[in-house]
């Protein structure tokens, strides 16, 4: 226990205001007590509820929050300018991190493969979108995680309902063409691609979205993951490029398909994944041998180095 104190004291940052709370709130609260459980002298700190300068107070940070504020590079530059380490992605990639297409637009200019799209606005022509991209395809808003506010369109009439709803959530929405095969997800630990996880949603929903993500416990997650040695290799390389392309450090996630004709497509980067009982990086470091709390704890460690962002 004693070589948890060279921490000294941790704020585990969680909660936040962005459309993710209730979801980094349960991420937070899992972290913050496998840290008490491991002797780390951690709390939890909600920046919806206190100042950021409080963490003047404190000598390092846990980032668990997801989506706007928390994974988007702004927190990260609170804690730069405070002088405080933190856990993960520096300010920028967090930034080209939480956009999906400044992300896609980086890995296009590094020649990696990531499904086509359109950036749609009301002014959009529509027809030319899916003569463009074909249908079906998936609608998405630029800034949000945990799959808030898509639709798949597997038909022009359902478009308008589509961006209508992507748009509660975000002034920027896009097209992306629909992969149809496999969906993986790959954790990425310390510079390090894990086991890849094999994601198999109930045929009764399209993808994996939010309520599978959160809510269901019929999820397949396929570990190992039905790749070959090969293709498996092949997959965590290219997350890693993909992953460092965009500036990602530290630990993080990316999401990943195979289709039909067994190529790989890049779908998005997450930089601080959940950690809940439902979440994938537990699940992946687990088939390494990490129990949940030792995970935490190597996670902590990357606020040690000095060259950490």
């Amino acid at each position: 226990m004693s070589n948890a104190l060279k921490f000294g004291k941790v704020a585990v940052l969680l909660g936040g205001k962005s459309a993710e709370r209730e979801v980094s709130l349960d991420s937070g609260n899992a972290v913050l007590e496998a840290l008490l459980r491991s002797g780390v002298n951690a709390e939890g700190f909600d920046p919806q509820e206190r100042s950021v300068t409080e963490l003047v107070n404190y000598d390092r940070a846990f980032i668990v929050l997801h989506g706007r504020g928390g994974e988007d590079g702004q927190i990260q530059g609170a804690l730069e300018w405070l002088g405080l380490p933190y856990t993960g992605t520096g300010v920028q990639g967090s930034a080209i991190g939480m956009d999906k297409v400044k992300t896609k637009q980086v890995w296009q200019g590094s020649e990696l493969p990531t499904a086509p799209y359109r950036i749609v606005t009301k002014d959009s022509d529509l027809q030319e979108i899916v003569d463009s991209i074909g249908l079906p395809f998936i609608i998405k808003p630029v800034h949000e995680g945990s799959s808030i506010g898509m639709s798949k369109v597997e038909k022009m009439e359902d478009f308008a309902e589509a961006i209508a709803k992507a748009t509660q959530h975000d002034a920027v929405v896009m097209a992306e063409k629909w992969i149809t095969g496999r969906e993986f997800t790959i954790v990425i630990l310390n510079g390090q691609a894990l086991p890849v996880i094999r994601l198999e949603p109930p045929k009764d929903v399209a993808f994996y979205d939010y309520e599978a993500k959160y809510n269901r416990n019929d999820v397949q997650y396929g570990i190992p993951c039905g790749l070959t040695e090969s293709e498996e290799k092949q997959l965590q390389a290219l997350c890693l490029r993909a992953f460092q392309a965009v500036g990602a450090s530290g630990w993080g996630r990316i999401d990943a398909m195979q289709d039909e004709h067994g190529n790989f497509w890049l779908l998005e980067v997450n930089t601080v994944p959940g950690m809940t009982s439902h979440s994938l990086v537990p699940k992946a470091a687990n088939a390494i041998g990490y129990s949940f709390d030792e995970l935490c704890v190597v996670i902590l460690e990357q606020t040690l180095t000095e060259a950490t962002h």
